[in-house]
């Protein structure tokens, strides 16, 4: 059985993410964490996620989504920063299965929940994976199988109550699959079976003779059930005996007992194997479930936090790369909404077709909060997710890229500007066709020239390689030789100013001005 919820036609790396929450729960508690062989904290994950996740405020999102469960936290984490690569069937095979969760939040808990609880009552069953003796995997799996089997009358439940309320082609088939896979006759088979391996009736088994009088192709046969009747009655008491060979073990036999048991663990050992297979993949399904469920727990958790605070959220149209789409109306930044009490400022604008957005005007204006805004929305869309805005529109891409001001290096290992370069370059490397590249200030750390000619040659190349480029920039000489360079695939933004100094952190269509408004800082600190 496969749940698929978070991708059509594939498995969601749930083995890694349990990992994560594992050690993500540890370290909490100030622990240390003994890592699975091979587990790669890295895995999956695109090469730049520590930088998205700083640049973007990535951290804030993934705490409110998660709140205290680690499992959430570790799953989301990887979902958000693997969409930084994009595919229109994915996002809105996500975008519907959401849609449902959130008009079925109960049945969502609930499903939760009991994964949850699986999970726990497995974890003080591990002797039949630390032991060799098939008596003992046999008594283990039988225990596990037995648990498991409620939760698979209570999945099948949930399946037939709820079923008719979900439309999504993800939830439709899950619980399809449900009432297929786990129809009467499977859970009755499956009860019967484990029945018959307590051996109540005592064990039916065949062998024969190999080399040197060895038993070998040992086979486990089902006991058979004898039905009463007066007849048989009669010929038990009454009728002729065939011949029966037996022997009988003195009770202090303890090597014969020893022998005894061999020969019962070499005919249950398939048997046993069997059902400690079929045990582990029950617990697989849950625990692959619990894992695929943790992202539209953790969804649902941030709708309601936005809900609280009366902020807007949407689902967003996601458009293919090529159309080169960028339409948004009321964007906000929603790692600053979860961290303020009043509601945040949104923006709006019409980007379509254009490849770059310069963004400039005074400090402290709300352009580097629109274009972390930007960021956030892009990858929570991608994600499958709903986005902060009363609508944004947009086309996939091949790759979010960020490049913010660094503090100065505190070892004094190089300086500012080789630092700002070197992941310049780094970005270069790894950059692919129709990416998304956000850049906050960057190559400020020189002179306004210099910095402003090796940024034009940068960006130069990247708009070449159709990569959208959005620009935070106090250089006028990089933002006024742009605008004057009448691109058409070009959009010029500034944030607003009143007379007396005052922000509205709204942004608006306009040419690059020759001053950031320092003086206004100025007065701010200093006028007292």
């Amino acid at each position: 059985m496969k749940a698929r919820l978070l991708f059509r036609d594939r498995d969601f790396d749930w083995k890694w993410a349990m990992e994560a929450a594992i050690a993500q729960a540890v370290a909490s508690r100030g622990q240390r964490h003994q890592r699975s062989e091979g587990f790669d904290p890295g895995a999956g994950l695109p090469w730049n996620a520590e930088a998205l996740t700083a640049d973007l405020g990535l951290e804030t999102l993934f705490q409110a989504m998660a709140g205290k469960d680690d499992h959430v936290y570790a799953t989301i984490r990887k979902v958000i920063l693997a969409a930084t690569r994009g595919a229109v069937d994915g996002v809105r095979y996500r975008q519907d299965i959401l849609k449902d969760f959130l008009s079925n939040r109960r049945v969502l808990a609930e499903l939760y929940a009991m994964t949850v609880e699986l999970i726990e009552k497995s974890r003080g069953h591990f002797l039949g994976s630390l032991t060799r003796y098939p008596d003992s995997v046999l008594r283990d799996a039988i225990e596990r199988m037995t648990i498991y089997l409620e939760f698979l009358k209570r999945l099948r439940s949930i399946a037939d109550r709820e079923a008719d309320k979900f439309q999504s082609a993800g939830c439709s088939a899950f619980f399809a699959m449900i009432k297929r896979d786990i129809d009467d006759p499977y859970l009755a088979l499956i009860k019967e079976h484990l029945q018959d391996l307590t051996f109540r009736r005592g064990e039916l088994m065949s062998a024969k003779l190999g080399r040197a009088d060895k038993g070998e192709g040992y086979i486990l046969h089902r006991t058979p059930v004898r039905k009463w009747s007066l007849r048989t009655l009669w010929d038990n008491v009454f009728g002729e005996k065939g011949p029966v060979y037996r022997f009988e073990l003195q009770p202090r036999d303890e090597a014969g007992a020893r022998a005894l048991g061999e020969l019962r663990n070499r005919g249950i050992s398939v048997a046993a194997n069997a059902l400690g297979q079929s045990a582990d993949h029950v617990r697989d399904f849950f625990a692959a479930l619990r894992i695929e469920l943790a992202f539209y727990v953790g969804c649902v958790n941030l709708a309601e936090t936005l809900e609280k605070r009366d902020e807007p959220i949407c689902f967003p149209v996601p458009r293919e790369a090529d159309d080169e789409s960028l339409s948004l109306a009321d964007l906000y930044d929603v790692g600053l909404a979860l961290t303020i009490e009043r509601r945040v400022v949104g923006n709006d604008a019409d980007a379509d077709g254009k490849r770059l957005i310069v963004i400039t005007g005074p400090n402290t204006g709300g352009k580097s909060t629109f274009l972390r805004a930007i960021g956030l929305a892009q990858l929570m869309m991608q994600s499958g997710m709903f986005v902060p805005a009363r609508r944004y529109e947009c086309s996939v891409c091949d790759g979010v890229l960020t490049h913010y001001k660094r503090e100065e290096d505190s070892g004094m290992e190089s300086g500012k500007f080789d630092e700002e370069v070197g992941r310049m370059s780094e970005i270069v490397d790894h950059v692919a066709p129709r990416a998304m590249l956000l850049s906050n200030e960057s190559l400020s750390s020189t002179n306004e020239r210099e910095g402003s000619e090796i940024a034009r040659m940068v960006f130069s190349t990247l708009l070449g390689e159709k990569v959208r480029i959005i620009c935070v920039t106090h250089m006028y000489d990089l933002a006024q030789s742009l605008y004057l360079a009448n691109r058409d695939d070009a959009l010029f933004l500034r944030a607003s100013r009143a007379e007396d100094g005052s922000r509205s952190f709204k942004l608006y269509e306009g040419q690059p001005l020759p001053t950031s408004f320092g003086g206004d800082l100025y007065e701010e600190i200093f006028a007292a």
